[in-house]
Formats: C-alpha cells, sequence, structure tokens
C-alpha cells in the first residue's frame, strides 16, 4: 500500500498554467515538471523539427543570463534538470532541495517568460537534434517505431519526432523565433509539483513564477489515423524489424483498467505471454514487446518484434497469434501476477518525487485531471477477472496495421 496521502492541489492560473501539487512531506527534496503544450506535431510547414530545437534554445540562457550563467544558477541550488520534446508536449524538469523551491522555480520560469533565442546558441541547440536525427541510424527500434506512426497517421502525427535534415538545416533564428512567439505561451500548460513543503505555499510560489507568463499558443490538429494496411521499409542492418499496431482503449474510456491489466498479462515482464511464447519457448526473437501508446484524441498499441531475416515470417505469424488470442481471456493466475506487477509499480511511484512529477503532468494531458494513487491503486486492485475477460472478449477482431523494416521485404504476406 501506499502512504497516506496528503490531497492534491490543482489550481489553474488566470493565464492558463495549470499549477497541481502533491505533497510529499515526508521528503527533503521536491521534483517540478513544466509541460509544455508543443511538440512536433505542430511545427510549421518546412520546419520539421523546429519543436526539437526551440526546446534546446530556450534553455540556453534566460532571463537576462547567457547559457553559462543561467547554468551556474541552477548548479548554485543542486538541481539535477531534465525534460525531452515529443510529439505533441515538451518539458521541463528539476529535481531540487524543497527548501529552495522559490528560486528554482523562478529560474524554470524564466526559460519560457524570458528565454534568450541568443544567435549564438542557435547553432549548438540545432546540432543537437540533428545528432538525434542521425542517431536512428545506430536505433533500428526507434526507426522502426517512427515508421510505425507514420503508417498509422496521415496527419502531422505521422511525422518524425526527429524532424527532417535538410528542414532543419534551412531553419533560421528569426524564423525559430517568429515560431517560439507563435506557439511558448502559457495557455495548456502544467507545472506538476511533488514533495516535501507545504502545498499552499507551493501553489503560491508557483503563481508568482509564472504569473507574469504570456503569449500565444498553437492548437494541435486533430489525429487522422489510416485504414490497417502492410507496408514494409527498407533499411540498414542484418536483423528484420517487426512493427504490429492496432487500436486500443483510450485513457479515461470504459475499460481503461481492464485493458491496463490485460496488456500486463500480454507484456507485463519477462514471464508475460509474449516473451514466454516468442522468446523462451521458441527462440524466435531477441526483443519482443508490446504496449499501449496515446496521442491526443487517439490510442493504439504497438507491438514490435526484432528477429533474424531467417526466422521474420514464423516470428510475425506467432506474434499476431498471440495478440488475437488475447482476446479469448486470462487465467486467473496471470491477472494476479499482473496485478501485482500494476500495484508495485505504483508503490514504487509514490516514493519518487520525480515519479509523482511526472505522472501528474502525464494525467492532465490524457486525463484531464490528476488522479490520486490511491484511486488508480483501488481501480487496479477491484477489477476482477470476470470484467477483464468481458472487457477482452469485447474487443473487435484483430485488424493491424503490419510494418516491416530490414532484410526480408513483404514478409506479412504469409500472414492472414
Amino acid at each position: 500500500m501506499t502512504r497516506e496521502p496528503t490531497p492534491l492541489r490543482d489550481v489553474t492560473l488566470p493565464n492558463g498554467v495549470r499549477v497541481v501539487v502533491e505533497p510529499m512531506p515526508w521528503l527533503a527534496t521536491a521534483t517540478a515538471v513544466l509541460q509544455l503544450p508543443f511538440g512536433t506535431v505542430g511545427d510549421p510547414d518546412g520546419a520539421r523539427g523546429a519543436a526539437l530545437v526551440l526546446h534546446e534554445w530556450m534553455q540556453r540562457g534566460a532571463g537576462g543570463r547567457d547559457a553559462r550563467q543561467q547554468a551556474d544558477a541552477f548548479d548554485a541550488y543542486g538541481v539535477r534538470r531534465g525534460g525531452g520534446c515529443g510529439r505533441e508536449t515538451a518539458t521541463l524538469s528539476a529535481a531540487f532541495l524543497a527548501q529552495d523551491v522559490a528560486e528554482v522555480l523562478s529560474l524554470l520560469a524564466d526559460a519560457v517568460r524570458a528565454p534568450a533565442l541568443a544567435d549564438a546558441e542557435f547553432d549548438g541547440a540545432r546540432a543537437l537534434a540533428l545528432q538525434e536525427l542521425a542517431g536512428l541510424d545506430d536505433a533500428p527500434a526507434q526507426r522502426l517505431g517512427e515508421s510505425v506512426v507514420r503508417a498509422r497517421y496521415a496527419s502531422a502525427h505521422g511525422r518524425s519526432a526527429y524532424g527532417d535534415r535538410d528542414e532543419l538545416e534551412a531553419l533560421t533564428p528569426e524564423a525559430l523565433r517568429g515560431d517560439a512567439r507563435a506557439r511558448l505561451g502559457p495557455a495548456g500548460a502544467v507545472l506538476a509539483l511533488a514533495g516535501g513543503g507545504d502545498p499552499d505555499r507551493l501553489v503560491e510560489v508557483a503563481r508568482r513564477a509564472f504569473e507574469g507568463w504570456s503569449g500565444s499558443t498553437r492548437p494541435h490538429p486533430k489525429p487522422d489515423v489510416r485504414p490497417a494496411h502492410r507496408t514494409h521499409v527498407d533499411g540498414p542492418g542484418a536483423q528484420t524489424q517487426i512493427g504490429v499496431t492496432d487500436d486500443a482503449v483510450a485513457p479515461g474510456a470504459d475499460g481503461w483498467t481492464e485493458q491496463a491489466l490485460a496488456m500486463a498479462v500480454l507484456s507485463g515482464a519477462m514471464g508475460s505471454r509474449l516473451p514466454t511464447e516468442v522468446r523462451e519457448r521458441r527462440g524466435l526473437v531477441y526483443t519482443v514487446a508490446s504496449s499501449v501508446r496515446i496521442v491526443r484524441g487517439d490510442a493504439y498499441r504497438f507491438t514490435y518484434a526484432s528477429t533474424t531475416p531467417e526466422r521474420a515470417a514464423e516470428t510475425l505469424e506467432v506474434v499476431v497469434r498471440e495478440l488475437d488470442r488475447w482476446r479469448s481471456g486470462v487465467e486467473a493466475d496471470e491477472l494476479e501476477r499482473a496485478r501485482t506487477l500494476l500495484r508495485s509499480n505504483l508503490v514504487m511511484q509514490a516514493e519518487s518525487s520525480g515519479g509523482r512529477a511526472s505522472r501528474l503532468a502525464a494525467d492532465v494531458e490524457a486525463f484531464g485531471r490528476p488522479r490520486p494513487l490511491r484511486e488508480v491503486e483501488a481501480a487496479v486492485a477491484g477489477t476482477d477477472l470476470g470484467a477483464v475477460n468481458a472487457f477482452l472478449a469485447a474487443r473487435p477482431g484483430l485488424e493491424p496495421t503490419i510494418v516491416t523494416s530490414g532484410p526480408v521485404p513483404r514478409v506479412w504476406e504469409a500472414v492472414a
């Protein structure tokens, strides 16, 4: 069981910033996650990857400090910084001593209220984005993942999360500053705070730090999902990568908890169905896993396998068979192992301010509200075998999109 919680605070500032606080009074540390409503889905035409460069550039000097002075200011408080930029959101995170919350939040807010966006730092920010893109050549799993997303979406969601080389190289500081003015605003931003400190004070400190932030935001398009199909993508390497996607239940919809438990049975741990059947019993793959992925307005299951060209056809056949068998239901012992896995993950998350802050921000994006751990834990504990199997029985027949990459093209022709 998790610790007895203090109620969450959930406040929206007049400028649109949503502040969510989960007190963890037994900790001397705290974590802040600032989730920003921009990502590569909203990149302007002809500037794919602009969000990635902007995310890095805005951290290279802010609030009247240059890049070195900004880094020194964070270091003076022993802050561990992190974050990233995805398709729909970008994040800035900071882990620090709870006693320094006012100073650290002020520094974090400077990055969005008053980023320097200096010409001298632009090339370095863009170079990092280009390096990440080049790294796909040595990352077959990520490369397949990008192909799978492109196969699923006809909308801008199908763009690479790494951008486009030619368009990144053509990007200019002036153009990116204009892009920042159009989408680096407070509406839709989420500041999630978890850790030690008085919750009312944390809310007030957050208000003071972010209330002066203004600017525009750019709405994201709705996802446009392509009909199920099959495709092969040429790629380097000696392995064959296989990706299978099909529709999933979205966060907050009926069946979300049942799906989570059933997915843990399918691919939650090394002893779950897919690894056992595809890897342990048959020795077909290097890697096999399945998970639910979400974007605003859509959810899908992504199943990935990496194998040799000689075993690719059999691997795909077995994977598809296991995905289809999933709908026939799970056994009581499988469900209890899955329940234990999910509850243990919740307990570990309850002890980490970073885990809680990240989850709070993600919940607001996915569910529209932060979910107390006790609520999630109760849903996992209270969903019985009958409910899970009824959910699975009601799932539609498997109509997947199948994407392969590497040697042995069109291996999916043998799969019905």
